[in-house]
């Protein structure tokens, strides 16, 4: 795996490539002067754990011969403010499914991803607590 990133202008704006052509742009959201262009790269660290866990509900469900009509999710870090580094220390997700399914395979689907297959989530669980609230056609498991 392989990413390249370039600075794209005189202030904090990069843009980060994929040998595929895909491409991010990331910026200071911090930054005092001057509008944000990008993703804050701990912004980008959320959604990928977002996107890897939305990979992982939709193969194990698939698996099943079950496809999801709709899948959501919401993704909140916090951290300690002040502190360098300022690592997440807890991260609860949303995840909303739509279709017909019972809520324990949604509940199963979304523990396995979190538990055993997200290799972000495996990753960030050294630093930060990840809990997950699972809601299936609208009602909270």
């Amino acid at each position: 795996m392989k990413v390249a990133l370039e600075r794209i202008n005189s202030d904090y704006l990069f843009e980060v490539t994929n040998p595929n052509g895909h491409r991010v742009f990331l910026d200071n959201k911090s930054k005092t002067e001057g509008s944000v262009k990008g993703i804050s790269p701990m912004e980008l660290l959320l959604m990928g754990l977002a996107g890897c866990s939305s990979i992982d509900v939709v193969a194990i469900l698939k698996k099943q011969k079950i496809n999801p009509t709709s899948l959501r999710m919401e993704v909140e870090g916090s951290r300690i403010d002040g502190a360098v580094p300022s690592l997440f220390t807890g991260i609860h997700v949303n995840v909303y499914l739509e279709g017909d399914f019972t809520p324990e395979k949604a509940q199963r689907a979304v523990d396995l991803s979190f538990e055993k297959y997200c290799s972000v989530s495996k990753t960030l669980e050294h630093t930060a607590k990840i809990e997950s609230t699972v809601y299936l056609n609208g009602k909270k498991i």
